[in-house]
């Protein structure tokens, strides 16, 4: 005799229970769109109902070798059996740290932490006790992690004028202590705030590809200037773009080289990894031997830089250092957003593809969206019901709609599938 269904919830019903808004953050699905999800394989992802999704978010942009690939799999697993974590420098960091520096132009140094916001949250301690000043400058619409600094002017709040800070989901009402806010891809009003406030500022911090808003020509040579006009420690935020646009990051793509830089995402294939790198001068902000004293700064992580990390970086290193292996993902990058486009216009549609590199965003706009101001212009409303229908037609990803990732295991049939769902989304979004 079975029991009522209601004694046996499913795996569904009781994520719903367990998890605020049946989320572990910011996706945000109708309740009855959450799917629980159960493996992965390439560029699709399964759920505990044998449903079969073409994944757009490729855990949130850190799979970018594809889900479950073999080499990754296979470092990871002979590392585990050695040992899965030490809290200490250990053979794989000291290698993995030496590919980086290698790499990375700002380099000559690195530490390793376990995610992008610890990599962000001490390229931002290290600037603050360089340079003995409190306050930083961050652009409208950036989300820099998870600390207050990451995520206040990030959601559309109650936008108070600029450079003041919007403390929206920060949960530090007073953020403006310590922060001010500049519009991205304008160079002269970034100016005057910063020439305003030069001696309490101690870093500005940039997406260099701001979410998917490419830098306007001479914008980050322009900030790279400004800060070394007023001592300014410049942080480029490559948790997103590095190892993405290319084997040394973003400052490597566009020719602009930061004080510091922050990574995470892509360099772990999944696996939890951050890292921070910088000069000599201001890493040796960190080192302990200087502590106590004014001009040190507290850096640990538990789990950062634990050999299995290590291990699956390497392994993926390998795999995107691999001859044609950038190439291919710029060019499948530009493939999905002239797709896209070609759909959107099919359909009379009034909207911008925004994006470089692997990454895309839909936008319904008709003028040009270049920074944040633009895209709260753009019909919002409109974009997430067309990536809740996504998500109907089997298409993962974030319902918010900020970024579309594609991986090296991203193929011509999955860009046919995105086509239909996307056309019958478009559709189905515009009748409602």
């Amino acid at each position: 005799m079975s029991l009522p269904k209601a004694i046996h919830p499913t795996l569904h019903d009781r994520a719903l229970k367990v998890f605020p808004g049946g989320s572990n953050g910011e996706f945000g699905l109708p309740p009855e769109l959450v799917p629980i999800l159960e493996r992965g394989s390439g560029a699709h992802v399964w759920d505990t109902e044998s449903r079969n999704y073409l994944d757009l978010t490729m855990g949130w942009g850190s799979v970018l070798v594809g889900h479950t690939h073999p080499t990754v799999v296979q470092a990871a697993t002979k590392q585990a059996t050695l040992g899965t974590n030490f809290a200490a420098i250990n053979r794989r960091s000291v290698e993995l740290g030496e590919r980086l520096i290698d790499l990375i132009p700002c380099a000559e140094r690195i530490r390793f932490v376990a995610s992008g916001t610890e990599a962000t949250l001490l390229c931002l301690r290290i600037a603050r006790t360089a340079t003995g000043r409190q306050k930083v400058l961050k652009f409208e619409g950036a989300y820099h992690g998870q600390h207050p600094v990451g995520i206040a002017s990030m959601i559309a709040g109650d936008r108070p004028p600029l450079p003041q800070p919007d403390p929206c989901g920060s949960g530090l009402p007073d953020i403006a202590q310590e922060l001010l806010v500049a519009p991205y891809n304008d160079l002269a009003v970034t100016t005057q705030i910063v020439d305003a406030h030069a001696q309490e500022l101690a870093a500005i911090i940039v997406e260099p590809l701001h979410r998917c808003l490419a830098p306007a020509p001479g914008f980050l040579e322009g900030l790279r200037a400004l800060s070394k006009r007023h001592g300014i420690v410049l942080i480029f935020d490559e948790v997103v773009t590095g190892f993405r646009l290319a084997p040394g990051g973003a400052q490597a793509y566009y020719g602009v080289t930061p004080d510091l830089a922050a990574f995470g995402k892509a360099l772990g294939s999944g696996f939890p990894i951050g890292a921070y790198a910088g000069s000599e001068e201001l890493m040796e902000v960190v080192n302990e031997h200087r502590m106590p004293g004014k001009h040190y700064a507290w850096s640990a992580s538990t789990t950062g830089g634990n050999p299995i990390s290590c291990a699956a970086a390497w392994a993926t290193l390998d795999l995107l250092l691999a001859p044609g292996v950038h190439d291919g993902l710029h060019q499948a990058g530009k493939t999905l957003r002239k797709r896209m486009l070609q759909v959107v216009q099919n359909r009379g549609e009034t909207a911008q593809i925004l994006g470089d590199g692997p990454i895309a965003q839909l936008v319904f706009s008709a003028t040009p969206v270049i920074n944040q101001t633009t895209w709260l212009a753009s019909d919002r409303r409109r974009s997430r019901q067309l990536m809740y229908e996504l998500v109907r037609q089997g298409i993962f990803l974030n319902p918010l709609g900020t970024k579309l990732y594609l991986s090296t295991a991203h193929t011509v049939s999955d860009f046919d599938r995105f086509d239909e769902a996307l056309d019958l989304a478009l559709n189905r979004t515009r009748l409602n």
